[in-house]
């Protein structure tokens, strides 16, 4: 039967059929999929890889008629979990723990035989995590260890770094002892796997060079280090992503609506943001621990959008004021009204 355009993704959850909208030269095709047939990041990555022959032909579906959006359907919470969450407390790892426990836990993003891929923010090689321009490693290592608890077949953490080699700067900034220590892998990103690949939603760039693992991975998980950002204003979730394409610094022209733009092709399966140390100022590279503030707090959500509006909170900000969350909003990839979610905050 025919899939309405907002099918409740908690059916994605229960295993029922879910409904799929993809662009392609024609129109959108719609889908319908269990959850047993391939998952949401699979279907999605796999339209985008073999283009629209192969996909009706592997799914006998119709071409509809022009739609102005594509709406993808995403594991809302179901029952008792928050849609997202905020802990705080003076232990990383436990408010962390709490953070995902709250929304869920990572069982609801994370199935058994899962490839993921967990995306922090390694900025720099000749600064460690404590000056709040790279991503707390005890976060980074809880976030591997509860992927491998769920089943996990496999866990790569993975960034390109502002300043320094990958290596140097996975080094010094602690998360690699961190990842190994939890059982995943660190990975230095082949060259040879960034392509130019099809950005069918983008408003201002329709294509770009990503590296095809973060979208071949059954999940992705970003976990950006809040801090502030001298051209986007802050450094979050979405702003986060563009460790994952050559050139970012190009990506600077109209750099808000080119991250969300982005954001539509790699689709984050779950967001959590460390805002343990917050910095304040300097950004995006910091230099002076006068900078960073020790917020000791950790968001998770499923919505990209809203778990960046939320940390943006923290630093006296909307999140209509960072142009890359309110484009990424208004391209309907989450939403900016904190008060219409159920948002769980704990004390750890």
């Amino acid at each position: 039967g025919a899939c309405s355009r907002r099918e409740q993704a908690s059916r994605f959850d229960s295993g029922q059929a879910v409904c799929y909208s993809v662009p392609t030269t024609e129109g959108y095709v719609e889908l319908r999929l269990r959850q047993d047939d391939l998952s949401r990041r699979q279907f999605v990555r796999l339209a985008v890889a073999v283009g629209l022959g192969s996909v009706l032909t592997s799914c006998g579906s119709e071409v509809s008629g022009p739609q102005n959006e594509v709406v993808v359907a995403t594991p809302v919470p179901v029952g008792d979990h928050a849609y997202l969450s905020v802990a705080r407390g003076a232990e990383p790892r436990a408010i962390t723990r709490a953070a995902l426990a709250a929304v869920g836990g990572i069982e609801r993003f994370v199935k058994s035989g899962a490839d993921v891929i967990v995306k922090p923010n390694i900025c720099v090689d000749y600064r460690s995590y404590e000056y709040g321009a790279t991503t707390n490693p005890e976060v980074v290592a809880t976030v591997v260890e509860l992927c491998l608890g769920a089943g996990a077949k496999r866990v790569r953490v993975m960034d390109t770094p502002f300043g320094g080699s990958p290596e140097s700067a996975y080094a010094r900034s602690g998360i690699q002892e961190a990842v190994k220590a939890a059982g995943g892998q660190m990975e230095v990103m082949n060259q040879a796997k960034f392509r130019k690949t099809e950005i069918p939603e983008g408003r201002d760039i329709s294509s770009w060079e990503v590296y095809q693992d973060s979208l071949a991975a059954d999940v992705v998980i970003t976990v950006p280090v809040a801090k502030h950002h001298n051209l986007s204003r802050l450094s979050l979730g979405g702003k986060n992503l563009l460790g994952v394409i050559t050139r970012p610094g190009q990506m600077h022209v109209n750099l808000g609506q080119r991250t969300a733009d982005l954001a539509t092709l790699v689709r984050p399966t779950l967001t959590v943001v460390d805002a343990v140390r917050t910095l304040m100022t300097h950004g995006p590279t910091g230099g002076s621990l006068s900078d960073v503030r020790m917020t000791n707090t950790v968001i998770a959500s499923h919505d990209l959008v809203a778990a960046d509006a939320y940390a943006a909170t923290l630093f006296d900000l909307t999140g209509a004021r960072i142009p890359y969350v309110k484009a990424a909003a208004d391209m309907g990839l989450g939403t900016l009204d904190l008060e219409s979610i159920e948002i769980e905050e704990i004390a750890v």
